[in-house]
């Protein structure tokens, strides 16, 4: 019995610390970045948030470029991914053949095994060239003269941009939410599923009605899984954006985001400010992320509420 004890208080003890180890090291990260990113907030204050300039040379700087393809290029991903995702795990769970499901769902998973960087070359050297070519001047042509599509397909056809990073992202979020769709619509209890189909309900019908809202939680979290991936994603991202720090209204110009500006400038930062506003940038992508997770866990509770568990 007291041996039992004994484990039962190193179990206790070691568990907490682990988590307290958790805060301690989150706090540190904030107090860091807050530290690092105080020249610039207190030098532009709240115009680093609302101007567009971004000039080493003068000591100029503004986030709003940054802030801009960051919610852009992740905007544009999950509108890609998210539909894919669920569609692929809807046909592993309810429509593949038992002999193709495994080879399938490993084929997936080894998507999110691939570093970042080889995504990012592929991207450069195949599926820019590809979109420059025979993609964008289609669209470009297609939707001239088309009141709001026109603007934001307009332009000359670059490859490279915030629609080409914006594939990439979906790319690499993909087996993300589609793993953890797939695991969530397994839970679905094959009582409720084939009680459906005894009624009559089409495959879509018991997706629509039993699948999708029973486990409507799980699929939120894993596509909030895939948009944190999105919002920092920063390798694949810097090869195909263009690195331009310029707001257009046009979805084929060159943008940057806020991990891309760390990423190619942070060695050539010479001045304090200069440093400093790019801390500021890792800041601002922190208090996005977190953001994103604070109402995502909202949503969460709400639909925990509203199914009353």
């Amino acid at each position: 019995m007291r041996r039992h004890t004994l484990w039962d208080a190193v179990l206790k003890h070691g568990t907490r610390s682990a988590a307290i180890t958790v805060l301690l090291l989150l706090g540190g990260v904030i107090v860091t970045l807050i530290e690092g990113s105080w020249l610039s907030l207190s030098t532009f204050g709240p115009g680093f948030l609302t101007t567009e300039k971004w000039n080493p040379v003068s000591e100029e700087f503004g986030a709003l470029a940054p802030i801009y393809g960051t919610l852009l290029t992740s905007l544009i991903a999950m509108l890609i991914g998210i539909p894919i995702s669920i569609g692929i795990a809807i046909f592993l769970t309810e429509l593949c053949p038992p002999r193709l499901k495994r080879s399938i769902s490993t084929a997936i998973e080894l998507l999110a095994g691939i570093p970042s960087i080889i995504y990012g070359i592929w991207g450069l050297f195949v599926l820019a060239p590809f979109l420059q070519a025979h993609v964008q001047p289609v669209m470009i042509s297609t939707f001239a003269g088309v009141p709001l599509l026109g603007g934001l397909f307009a332009g000359p056809p670059y490859g490279i941009g915030i629609f080409t990073a914006g594939i990439i992202l979906s790319i690499m979020v993909l087996p993300y939410i589609t793993s953890v769709t797939r695991d969530v619509f397994e839970t679905v209890p094959p009582t409720l599923k084939e009680s459906a189909y005894a009624l009559g309900c089409t495959t879509w019908e018991v997706v629509r009605q039993v699948v999708l809202p029973f486990t409507s939680t799980g699929v939120i979290g894993g596509i909030m899984l895939g948009l944190g991936r999105a919002l920092g994603e920063t390798m694949a991202v810097t090869f195909v954006i263009g690195n331009a720090h310029r707001i257009s209204g046009s979805l084929l110009a060159p943008g940057t985001t806020i991990s891309a500006s760390i990423a190619n400038e942070f060695t050539e930062a010479e001045t304090e400010l200069y440093t400093s506003s790019l801390i500021s940038l890792g800041l601002l992508l922190f208090l996005i992320t977190f953001t994103v997770l604070a109402i995502a866990r909202f949503m969460l509770l709400r639909l925990q509420r509203k199914a009353g568990r």
